[in-house]
């Protein structure tokens, strides 16, 4: 009997790590992404966080690993975790954006990546998307829970966002737009 329970607990752990792992979005740098483009064209959704940005973190915690989310980001988009002040190069539009002012032994807040003030990045966490070119299309600024992000990922994902070209247009797709998240 202490042999059952123990499997049975055992497997419980493991179904949970299973479901943790279901449960990721597929980041990967903006050069991986950029490439993929090339191979299978889909938008790019982009997290611009920084280490020392509490909404970041609370991103990665709340919003970043709700379920319906992560199944949804991993279908429509490349997803890119970016870091604003880090030392990545990007290749982007025929340029190497890097950051020669970081000073790596520097805590707390850093020089600005080339990129993200080309993207005109001025908070942090800032979500960014770019349609399956590599073109930008907007970056939103701040913390946004799973349902306030679920309005724009569907939006860009089904290129409505082309044919919202006013206020009252948006107010509209806001007051009809039904969430499952």
């Amino acid at each position: 009997m202490k042999r059952r329970k123990w499997f049975l607990g055992l497997m419980a752990v493991f179904m949970l790590g299973v479901t943790q792992l279901q449960a990721q979005i597929k980041w990967m740098s903006m050069n991986e992404a950029l490439a993929a483009q090339e191979q299978k064209p889909k938008k790019i959704f982009m997290d611009v966080y920084t280490d020392w940005c509490g909404p970041c973190k609370m991103l990665d915690k709340n919003t970043f690993t709700n379920k319906r989310l992560v199944r949804y980001v991993n279908k429509h988009y490349y997803a890119v975790k970016f870091d604003g002040e880090g030392t990545e190069a990007v290749d982007y539009k025929d340029f190497t954006y890097t950051n020669p002012n970081h000073q790596p032994e520097r805590k707390g807040r850093n020089a600005q990546h080339f990129f993200a003030d080309a993207l005109r990045i001025n908070a942090y966490p800032s979500l960014v998307f770019f349609d399956e070119n590599g073109d930008l299309i907007q970056a939103l600024p701040g913390y946004k829970s799973a349902q306030e992000l679920e309005i724009f990922l569907k939006m860009i994902a089904s290129d409505q966002y082309k044919e919202i070209t006013t206020e009252e247009a948006w107010i509209q797709y806001q007051e009809t737009f039904k969430s499952t998240f």
